[in-house]
């Protein structure tokens, strides 16, 4: 088994982190659900950015839930232990969840693209079918980056310290407790992980550039919708990359842990994403609107 050490050892601390981390999770679970129920009970909102919506709320669901139920029953415990198989069990739906969110806000990026930059084809480009073709292949790119992942974890020996600087079990915090040299399967994860995220990250920078080019070239009030859209898709894009990129590309070794950066993208993330797509979209307040005046 290992020991997480958590966030705190202070008692005070731990009730803080508590409650702020299940107001969080409720947050997550609320206001995701919310997204997708107004999706799919309302027709005006079946256009494909809503779908892909959807499809995200429901991965963010996911993932907050692979950290933070484990995480919030240790803050009520002191001796915060995790059997080796559950550990790694998480540390696989960590990365297959996230790694598949990531491919999914590309393909958001690209919606948001074809919608800007060839408003005319829109329709024809993203179909029905290849909505689900690409949402298929973000969940399929997920799964063959965290199977890497777990492969090169699992095959390491781990027969001396057992004490994790962190909240949950993931690929940095785990094979510094190795027994064995990890230069070269630290810098293969870096690679998988760190490079992904980057390339990814520079993708979508490069496709926003090219939305902010178009927009300024030829504005209309179709544009400055779409760019209000796009404006919050940053926001999310953010979030979730910056910190990612500044965990896994770089040797896990040479470096402490960064247990409070992740909090970014594991906590914090998942709960401001409903904020940030609902807050800025005009039709997604509408309809929860009009949910909730039916559920009266």
């Amino acid at each position: 088994e290992f020991i997480l050490l958590g966030l705190s050892s202070r008692r005070e601390m731990q009730v803080l982190f508590f409650i702020t981390f299940f107001l969080a999770y409720v947050m997550v679970l609320l206001g995701n659900l919310l997204i997708i129920l107004t999706v799919m009970t309302e027709s005006k909102l079946s256009s494909p950015m809503y779908f892909l919506l959807c499809n995200l709320s429901f991965i963010d669901i996911c993932y907050s839930s692979v950290t933070s139920p484990r995480m919030l029953v240790d803050l009520l415990f002191q001796r915060k232990a995790i059997a080796f198989e559950d550990c790694i069990a998480q540390l696989f739906f960590l990365h297959f969840v996230g790694a598949s969110e990531m491919f999914l806000l590309t393909v958001m990026t690209y919606d948001r693209y074809t919608a800007i930059c060839k408003p005319l084809h829109y329709t024809a480009i993203m179909s029905h079918r290849v909505c689900w073709a690409l949402v298929s292949a973000c969940w399929a790119g997920g799964f063959l980056h965290s199977i890497v992942q777990t492969l090169l974890t699992i095959q390491l020996p781990f027969c001396g310290p057992n004490t994790i600087n962190s909240y949950f079990c993931d690929v940095p915090p785990v094979i510094r407790l190795a027994c064995t040299d990890i230069y070269v399967t630290e810098w293969l994860m870096a690679s998988n992980s760190g490079l992904i995220s980057l390339v990814v990250f520079l993708v979508l920078v490069t496709s926003y550039m090219f939305i902010l080019v178009t927009v300024r070239v030829r504005f209309t009030k179709g544009h400055g919708k779409a760019l209000s859209t796009s404006a919050s898709h940053i926001m999310a894009v953010a979030l979730v990359f910056v910190p990612c990129i500044f965990i896994y590309l770089r040797p896990f070794s040479t470096f402490p842990s960064d247990k409070h950066i992740c909090m970014i993208y594991t906590i914090f993330s998942p709960a401001m994403n409903p904020l940030i797509y609902t807050l800025r979209n005009s039709e997604v307040k509408t309809s929860m609107w009009k949910l909730w005046k039916r559920c009266k």
